[in-house]
C-alpha cells in the first residue's frame, strides 16, 4: 500500500462542483442536431418543448456554454450523497499482482443505488419549477426508474414508469422500490398505449427493449396534460448533469497529485460514461492533457463496436426525434441480457461523435466474463457491483493484467456506477452455471440496419 495515498479520497462539501461541464462547447465537431421525424429538419426548441421541460430543452440545444450553473436546490439535494468517494482498489491490485494503480469512482452510495440520481433530481427540479403535474419515463434495469421515483417524491410530482418487461420480471424488488416512492410501474411493451399494442402485435412474446419503453412513455407524456417526458441516458442534458462524476474525479486526482492514464466506463446510452469522461475529455480537446478512454458495451448489444453511424429513431415506435448516433437500428430487440441498463440500440450523439473522431475506444464483452469479474471484485473489494458497472470492471482488470505482462505502471480509473443488490436473479444464473452468452450474428444486425431511415 502506498502510504501517501488513502483508500478513499473525499472532497469537502465546499469542493463539490457549482457548475456542470458541457463537453460540446470544446468539441471541434459538434454532435449532429436532432431531426424532426416528419420534416427531417433540425428540431426547434418549440417542438422539443412539447415533450421535454423548457429549461432542459435549452440545455439539450446548448453547444456553446462550457459551464452551466447548478441550481442551489439541486446542490442541496446532492449534499445528501455527494461528493462521492474516489477509491483506490489496493486489494484488487494485490490480488492481480499488477504494477498498475486502480481507482474507481463509486456512485452507489445513495438510496437509489446508482449514478442515475444525479440527473433524476435535476430533471424533477425543472419539471416542478415549470409547474407540471408529473413526468413519464422508461427504465431498463430499473436504476433510472428508482432514481426518478425518488426525485419525484422529493418534489411532489407524479411519476409514471414503463419498465422493460424482462427487467420487470427479473428485478421485482427494484420495481417495488419505485412503487414505494409512489411511482406507477408498467411492464413494456404493454397494452396501455397504441405503440405498445402495435409492438406486441408485431413481436408476440417479446421481452421488450428500452426503445419500446421510450415509445410508450413519450406517447403518454404527449397525451397527458401537465406531463413531460424525461430520459435517463443518451440525451445531451443527461450527460451534462452526470458531469459531476467526472468533475469530482478530476478534483480528487488533483488533490492526490495523481493523473489517470486510462479511463473506463460501461456504455449503454452513455450517461455514466459521458459523465465520467467529459471533464477529462475537455482537457484532451483543449490540448491540456492526454488520456485513453475506453467504452465497454455488452457483446449482445454492440452499438459502438458493430453498429452504423447514421441517423436513426431513438425509440422502437418511431415517434421520437431522429438522432445521429452509432446504432443497431431502432427495430433491433436485444437478447434478454442481464445488464438491462445497457440494452439500448443506440449511443449518445455526443459520445458517438467523439468515437467517430477517434478520441475514444470501444470494446464489447460477453456477460459470463463480466460476471466472472463481478464475482472477483465482490470477493476482493467487498462491494457487490451492478451488472452494468461490471463491464467496466472486466476491462479494468484486463488492462491491469496487461500492465502486469509489460511491467508498465499505468493508472486506471473506472466508473463503479452502482450496486447489484437487486440483480440477484442474474447472479443466481451465473452461480448456478445457467448463464450463457448471446452474440448477434451479422444477419441479426442486418435486420435492424434494414429499418434505418433514409436521411
Amino acid at each position: 500500500m502506498d502510504k501517501n495515498i488513502p483508500y478513499k479520497t473525499y472532497l469537502e462539501e465546499s469542493e463539490m462542483p457549482k457548475q456542470w461541464y458541457n463537453v460540446r462547447a470544446d468539441m471541434k465537431n459538434k454532435p449532429a442536431p436532432l431531426l424532426n421525424p416528419a420534416t427531417l429538419k433540425p428540431m426547434t426548441a418549440e417542438e422539443l418543448g412539447v415533450v421535454f421541460c423548457d429549461e432542459l430543452v435549452d440545455q439539450e440545444l446548448n453547444t456553446t456554454d462550457a459551464y452551466i450553473d447548478i441550481p442551489e436546490e439541486i446542490r442541496e439535494f446532492y449534499k445528501m450523497y455527494r461528493p462521492s468517494p474516489l477509491v483506490r482498489a489496493y486489494c484488487l491490485e494485490k490480488a492481480l499482482g499488477t504494477p498498475a494503480k486502480i481507482y474507481y469512482k463509486f456512485e452507489g452510495n445513495n438510496t437509489s443505488g446508482s449514478h442515475k440520481l444525479n440527473s433524476a433530481i435535476a430533471q424533477a427540479y425543472y419539471a416542478k419549477k415549470q409547474g407540471l403535474k408529473g413526468v413519464t419515463t422508461e427504465t431498463g434495469a430499473g436504476q433510472w426508474g428508482t432514481a426518478l421515483s425518488m426525485a419525484c417524491a422529493y418534489f411532489g410530482l407524479d411519476c409514471k414508469v414503463y419498465m422493460v418487461k424482462v427487467s420487470y420480471e427479473q428485478k421485482p424488488f427494484r420495481r417495488e422500490v419505485m412503487r414505494t416512492y409512489g411511482a406507477s410501474v408498467t411492464p413494456s411493451p404493454s397494452d396501455t398505449t397504441n405503440v405498445g399494442r402495435k409492438i406486441l402485435a408485431e413481436h408476440p412474446g417479446t421481452t421488450g427493449s428500452l426503445g419500446c419503453a421510450i415509445s410508450e412513455a413519450v406517447e403518454v407524456a404527449v397525451g397527458s396534460e401537465g406531463y413531460r417526458y424525461v430520459l435517463g441516458s443518451v440525451l445531451n442534458q443527461v450527460l451534462l448533469h452526470q458531469s459531476v462524476i467526472g468533475l469530482e474525479s478530476l478534483a480528487a486526482f488533483e488533490k492526490l497529485g495523481e493523473k489517470p492514464d486510462i479511463i473506463i466506463g460501461c456504455a449503454g446510452g452513455g450517461s455514466n460514461l459521458g459523465g465520467l469522461i467529459s471533464p477529462f475529455m475537455g482537457q484532451k480537446l483543449r490540448g491540456e492533457a492526454d488520456y485513453r478512454f475506453i467504452a465497454v458495451e455488452p457483446a449482445s448489444c454492440p452499438s459502438l463496436t458493430r453498429g452504423k453511424y447514421a441517423y436513426d429513431y431513438c425509440d422502437t415506435g418511431m415517434v421520437c426525434p431522429l438522432a445521429k448516433m452509432y446504432t443497431l437500428g431502432s427495430g433491433f430487440i436485444p437478447s434478454a441480457n442481464h445488464a438491462g441498463g445497457l440494452r439500448y440500440h443506440g449511443m449518445s450523439s455526443t459520445l458517438s461523435q467523439l468515437y467517430d473522431d477517434k478520441l475514444m475506444e470501444a470494446v464489447s464483452v460477453e456477460q459470463t466474463k463480466v460476471f466472472e469479474a463481478a464475482q472477483q471484485f465482490a470477493r476482493i473489494e467487498g462491494i457487490l457491483p451492478a451488472p452494468e458497472s461490471s463491464h467496466a470492471i472486466r476491462v479494468a482488470i484486463d488492462e491491469a493484467l496487461k500492465c502486469k505482462e509489460t511491467g508498465e505502471e499505468k493508472t486506471i480509473l473506472f466508473g463503479l456506477t452502482g450496486t447489484g443488490y437487486f440483480d440477484m436473479v442474474a447472479y443466481q444464473k451465473f452461480n448456478d452455471g445457467e448463464m450463457s452468452d448471446y452474440i448477434p450474428t451479422d444477419d441479426d444486425l442486418a435486420k435492424g440496419f434494414a429499418g434505418l431511415p433514409k436521411v
